[in-house]
């Protein structure tokens, strides 16, 4: 993974920096191996049918396993899974094992694994992209989907900077 320099922190690094996400792991697969990665800009992006978007820097392995797959799961990460966020938050290469230690569904969703400790999950299939500067949207139709944590609350996180993860 590019390490990025961080940007310096102006008025509009600050306010664009405000803008709330949850935080989740999105998992996918490409033949037998699977991965994850946090991911923070996820947004709802239709009803009918229900439909999400998510983007995925682009020197990222991970969007080509998305496009070539077509289609992944995200797994929201609750208040008090600072434990994923410490887990995933460094980046797994494409042949590092990311789920030791995890107990995960393999079965379950079609895009990529369940993580238990999740309060909930979203699979997803991809019915398009855009490729315009440092990251890839994907715009995905969900095809299944369950809390699994019914008590838990979608852990939220805002930047202070809005150049910088």
């Amino acid at each position: 993974m590019t390490e990025h320099p961080r940007p310096a922190v102006t008025p509009l690094a600050q306010a664009l920096g405000r803008i709330p996400s949850g935080l989740y792991i999105l998992t996918v697969r490409q033949g037998a191996q699977a991965t994850g990665l946090l991911a923070s800009w996820v947004q709802q992006a239709g009803f009918d049918p229900p439909m999400l978007t998510v983007a995925v820097q682009r020197d990222r392995y991970v969007g080509e396993w998305i496009a070539s797959s077509g289609c992944f799961t995200l797994n929201q990460i609750p208040v008090g899974g600072k434990s994923l966020i410490r887990h995933f938050g460094r980046g797994f290469g494409p042949d590092e094992p990311a789920f030791e230690g995890l107990q995960v569904q393999t079965e379950t969703a079609r895009g990529g694994p369940v993580i238990e400790s999740a309060m909930a999950y979203l699979d997803a299939e991809v019915a398009g992209q855009i490729c315009e500067g440092d990251h890839r949207i994907f715009l995905a139709r969900i095809t299944a989907g369950a809390v699994l944590s019914p008590d838990a609350e979608p852990l939220q996180h805002v930047r202070s900077n809005g150049f910088h993860y």
